[in-house]
């Protein structure tokens, strides 16, 4: 029997959680998160983790099983999946695999090449310029270097922006010519499906859930994280501003303004990253019977071939 994985993907705030949930319980199976800050246990209003009554109604894996001291990249990511897909496909013939973070999904569906290992000397020097430089300086160097991974980056993460210029003083190439360039063959087929929604739609949606967080502790939960806020993984969207304000440096509102701002920013670069991949199937969020449907007939379709 053929094994399936079903990717869900798009830009945040658009429902990937909720249809992710009603496509699993449709189906008989579970769900595994491609979200890159939903791994941290202390990151939970923040990234919007699935909630105690979401995983009681479907099991999720790979939501906040590490802390945000804890070292993780990709490819910890890739052999922590691929682990888990040997186990759940041994009973299951679909999982789900949801998330917004591009390149966690392309890792699983492409792989990903081996990069150079980085001079730790080179890696010292890069980090002192940004230290001193500052993020726009970090910013116009990719763009320079690399305009194609530029476009696609969150640029507001430092860390991954460090990665491709030390991989282009490396090897005198782009970091987006070398990462990815092969396609690995998986014991399974993939099927990859979109949700997407008007940007004005959307919009509001990212503000909306922005006050909801804020609602449900969201201050909170950053002053817990406040010793920590140099640490990579606080390096996104929505904790910067948020420490700026305990810094006494903006308003609350100012900062969840900004939040905002941002959010949506960020998920314009989402979809970016997505729509480069002419194998993704576009669904709006309301229309969650329409893509079972789909995925049920592209199953069958597989099945048959």
């Amino acid at each position: 029997m053929k094994k399936f994985l079903v990717m869900i993907c798009g830009p945040t705030a658009v429902g990937k959680t909720e249809v992710a949930i009603e496509v699993a319980k449709h189906f008989g199976t579970e769900i595994i998160s491609a979200d890159s800050r939903q791994v941290y246990r202390e990151m939970r209003i923040g990234t919007a983790a699935p909630d105690a009554h979401q995983r009681d109604a479907v099991p999720h894996h790979l939501i906040g099983h590490i802390s945000v001291t804890d070292p993780y990249n990709v490819s910890r990511y890739e052999g922590e999946v691929m682990s888990l897909l040997e186990g759940l496909f041994s009973t299951r013939q679909m999982v789900i695999l949801a998330g917004g973070s591009g390149l966690y999904l392309d890792v699983i569906s492409r792989g990903i090449d081996d990069l150079p290992d980085i001079d730790p000397a080179l890696r010292r020097n890069l980090r002192q310029k940004y230290e001193e430089r500052g993020i726009v300086w970090l910013q116009e160097e990719v763009a320079r270097l690399d305009p194609d991974y530029f476009g696609r980056v969150d640029r507001m993460n430092p860390s991954r922006l460090l990665r491709a210029l030390e991989v282009f003083e490396t090897c005198g190439q782009p970091f987006s010519t070398l990462r990815i360039s092969k396609e690995v063959q998986r014991p399974f087929s993939i099927i990859k499906v979109g949700l997407t929604l008007p940007r004005e739609v959307l919009n509001q949606r990212i503000d909306m859930r922005v006050e909801r967080m804020i609602g449900d502790g969201l201050v909170e939960e950053y002053r817990t994280l406040f010793p920590f806020r140099e640490l990579n993984a606080l390096n996104t969207v929505g904790y910067k501003e948020i420490f700026t304000f305990l810094d006494d440096r903006c308003t609350l509102e100012q900062a969840v303004e900004k939040i905002k701002t941002n959010t949506r920013r960020y998920a314009k670069r989402q979809m970016t990253w997505f729509k480069r991949d002419q194998g993704i199937r576009w669904f709006s969020p309301d229309d969650t019977g329409i893509l079972i449907r789909y995925l049920t007939d592209q199953i069958q379709c597989k099945e048959s071939q």
